[in-house]
């Protein structure tokens, strides 16, 4: 396959992916600060924080509200990370690649673009914001859903989901640090009415919820929330699925090859140094502590990957 064309296929599922999880980010801050005693501007500057656009916001619009904060994830152009810039990223991609795309993929695609231009053309009433968010959610669902109906299991579709799970690892990854680290009040309401809300959140911001109880029951808490999203290789936005999928992808790409590339190789490392454990190993080594490595570890994962296929945003 063209270099071309893989970076732009790369691309475009990655963008696609991010606009869903800003926006599940956004409901994550949302939901999160519906539990706060006070509500501030503290909470949703670890929200800007978590989603690697702090120094970027505070460049551009200085003081920090949950209203600006908001459209800034949202539609702000000036943010290549918000929900209308990730969408427009992704179609402009696609452009690029149409003759690698089903007619089906395109057609989701170029839909996605013309909602995202309506509904995030002014300002998102906070009323308005669910219907929004659940939009543009189910927009990038339906270009997932046709790529997964009616591409072909070869190089096209290898490249597309090394975007979408590399993305989505980063994305739950992120998710957990918001919870546990930034946005619990403090130590003291561990264990709380407080926490358990929370985290039941988090289970929502990345459609677990249903999965959750069908496996655990009502009674479960932190920790098997964290077993779920961390290290079950059947939740589909768990680190230990997605990784698990990285690796798949780059052996398929990588399948003429002798031994395992470099980007194979640290996506095995990941998968068999801190995604092999059980939950208590990781609550021992600090959660907090413990997402960092592995957000810090796909970090270097999609360097890696990018050199190796010589990709560029």
């Amino acid at each position: 396959m063209l270099g071309k064309t893989a970076n732009g296929l790369y691309w475009m599922y990655r963008s696609f992916e991010r606009a869903e999880n800003t926006a599940r980010l956004i409901e994550t801050g949302q939901r999160i600060a519906l539990t706060r005693l006070e509500s501030g501007e503290e909470e949703w500057r670890s929200v800007l924080q978590s989603a690697g656009s702090l120094v970027q916001f505070e460049t551009a619009r200085g003081a920090l509200n949950k209203e600006a904060a908001i459209d800034w994830l949202l539609r702000d152009r000036a943010n290549p990370s918000s929900v209308l810039s990730s969408i427009e990223a992704a179609r402009q991609n696609a452009r690029l690649v149409r003759t690698a795309l089903t007619h089906e993929v395109w057609e989701a695609t170029n839909a996605a673009y013309m909602s995202a231009r309506e509904v995030l053309a002014r300002k998102v009433a906070e009323r308005d914001l669910p219907g929004v968010l659940g939009t543009m959610r189910q927009r990038a669902a339906l270009v997932r859903g046709m790529t997964h109906g009616t591409m072909l299991r070869n190089d096209i579709y290898n490249f597309a989901r090394l975007g979408t799970f590399l993305e989505r690892a980063d994305n739950t990854a992120r998710i957990l640090d918001v919870k546990y680290y930034v946005l619990l009040p403090s130590a003291s309401a561990v264990g709380t009415s407080l926490d358990n809300v929370q985290w039941e959140t988090i289970l929502r911001s990345v459609s677990a919820r249903g999965g959750f109880r069908m496996e655990y029951g009502a009674g479960a808490g932190p920790r098997e929330i964290a077993q779920f999203l961390i290290l079950d290789k059947r939740m589909p936005r768990s680190l230990a699925f997605c990784v698990g999928k990285l690796s798949d992808n780059l052996r398929y790409l990588q399948r003429r090859s002798m031994r395992p590339g470099p980007a194979q190789t640290k996506a095995l490392h990941i998968e068999r140094t801190y995604l092999s454990h059980d939950i208590d190993a990781v609550f021992e080594f600090g959660l907090h502590e413990y997402i960092q490595k592995v957000l810090w570890l796909l970090t270097e994962l999609s360097g890696q990957i990018e050199t190796d296929f010589r990709f560029h945003e």
